[in-house]
């Protein structure tokens, strides 16, 4: 079931204009990014059309920014302008043996998927990456998706160690994702 949804978001993913999309989104980011005092950031570089946040590096200059890279542990964490090599996947990523810092350390992660919906839980390509490296973050850290807005859905289907994001950040500004209490009622 995931994997054609995947399938089909993807192609609605290719039709949006993913370089105004991402410039509007990182314009709205990047000021909410002041308002928490964010001194340290992880970001992704953009891979099969997703939103870039890389136009943050210049709307919010006061922070320290990081990429993942995905290992067979998970993901490490390294400074943006660590050495890069090309994933057999075709991404670009940190290269193995460049510095890293304990995830613990950052103020704000901001997560890449194909599609998230209302409560904060993504779809991304299946591998579960994302889902282990956000479960072992401290609560500070803040989890924000960054998606089009035509891709934030009624709700995604869901595995029990899938991991939602706080906040999700598109063109249309950064809001707090709605939440489940246990009556199953939502509240914003």
């Amino acid at each position: 079931m995931k994997r054609r949804l995947r399938e089909q978001l993807l192609q609605r993913r290719k039709a949006l204009p993913r370089e105004r999309l991402s410039r509007e989104a990182t314009r709205h980011l990047a000021p909410w990014l002041a308002a928490r005092g964010a001194r340290r950031v992880l970001v992704y570089l953009p891979f099969r059309g997703e939103l870039s946040p890389l136009g943050l590096l210049e709307l919010y200059p006061e922070a320290a920014y990081y990429l993942p890279r995905t290992a067979a542990g998970g993901l490490t964490v390294h400074p943006f302008a660590a050495a890069r090599e090309r994933h057999p996947y075709g991404f670009e990523q940190p290269a193995p043996g460049s510095a890293t810092i304990a995830p613990a350390r950052l103020d704000v992660v901001v997560v890449p998927g194909i599609a998230f919906d209302r409560e904060g839980y993504r779809l991304g390509y299946g591998g579960g990456y994302y889902d282990r490296f956000l479960a072992r973050l401290p609560a500070r850290v803040a989890r924000v998706g960054l998606v089009p807005e035509a891709l934030v859905l009624e709700a995604l289907p869901r595995e029990p160690w899938d991991v939602p994001v706080g906040f999700l950040a598109s063109e249309e500004g950064v809001r707090t994702v709605l939440v489940r209490n246990d009556s199953d009622k939502m509240q914003p």
